[in-house]
């Protein structure tokens, strides 16, 4: 391919702000509050859902605007972190609340160092800052949480904080009963050139979990719903039901009526038992 060939990507892009408040179902204030950062966080993490099923389709997963307005608004599809955050800090910043992008070590499950392969967003508000993530799957925060030490923050069935560990935050939410980390985080700002190299690994590494098995998440104020492979999974703090996807049709068939994603009859995805 010559250089005339390859395609340009415009340096500055306009996101089509009346498609993706469309998308998440949003008709309230625009301006940068807030209660507007509230009311968009909890908007998006209702309608986006959290999926990785363009890697067990073997397509690439891009970052940039265009490619992620196209996809996640356009083709109503889902993601995963780096696409859902960048997407809204995107939307974010072109309503003009002050964005801040930063990279997390997840913690949760690991048995083990992570790589910082999750991403985030720092919000501020006057003289405030606000972690906003919209892209932790069913496990992750429904509103924005106050970056103070300690401070719990209910979000419906769902109880977080934050908490200082060295030159660290620390994502908590309560499980059973116990204080659990999601991940660590600090307020380095990351580049986009950072994303990448974390996108790559996530999306190709053998020992990724999203490169292993279909993940299809939803969070909502009361309980939330996990499908990885061919289970699927609805959980609140009191009770947790699962049941087995039987037959590639019967996955197409939920993946629209469970998570909004709508797919051709005659799909396949790779996924395990």
């Amino acid at each position: 391919m010559t250089d005339e060939q390859i395609p340009s990507i415009p340096a500055l892009f306009a996101l089509d702000q009346a498609a993706y408040l469309a998308r998440v179902d949003y008709k309230g204030s625009l301006e940068p509050t807030l209660e507007t950062l509230r009311a968009l966080h909890f908007a998006h993490v209702s309608a986006i859902p959290f999926e990785n099923l363009d890697i067990m389709l073997g397509q690439p997963i891009a970052l940039d605007l265009p490619h992620l307005e196209a996809k996640l608004v356009k083709a109503r599809r889902g993601g995963y972190c780096f696409e859902q955050n960048a997407l809204f800090a995107g939307i974010l910043e072109s309503l003009g609340f002050e964005v801040v992008r930063l990279a997390a070590r997840v913690r949760f499950g690991a048995t083990a160092i992570r790589p910082r392969t999750h991403m985030l967003l720092a919000v501020k508000i006057g003289v405030e800052r606000w972690l906003a993530d919209v892209g932790f799957g069913g496990a992750g925060p429904l509103y924005p949480i106050r970056l103070r030490d300690q401070e719990q923050s209910r979000q419906g069935a769902w109880i977080y904080r934050i908490h200082s560990e060295e030159r660290e935050f620390v994502l908590e939410s309560i499980e059973s009963d116990d204080w659990v980390d999601y991940y660590a985080f600090s307020l380095e700002p990351q580049h986009p050139v950072d994303y990448e190299t974390g996108n790559h690994y996530t999306a190709t590494h053998p020992h990724s979990p999203f490169a292993q098995s279909l993940i299809v998440q939803k969070a909502g104020l009361e309980s939330r719903l996990f499908l990885r492979n061919r289970e699927l999974t609805e959980m609140s703090p009191s009770q947790r039901k699962t049941e087995l996807v039987e037959g590639d049709e019967t996955l197409i068939t939920l993946l629209a009526n469970r998570f909004g994603l709508h797919f051709p009859s005659g799909t396949r995805f790779p996924t395990r038992s």
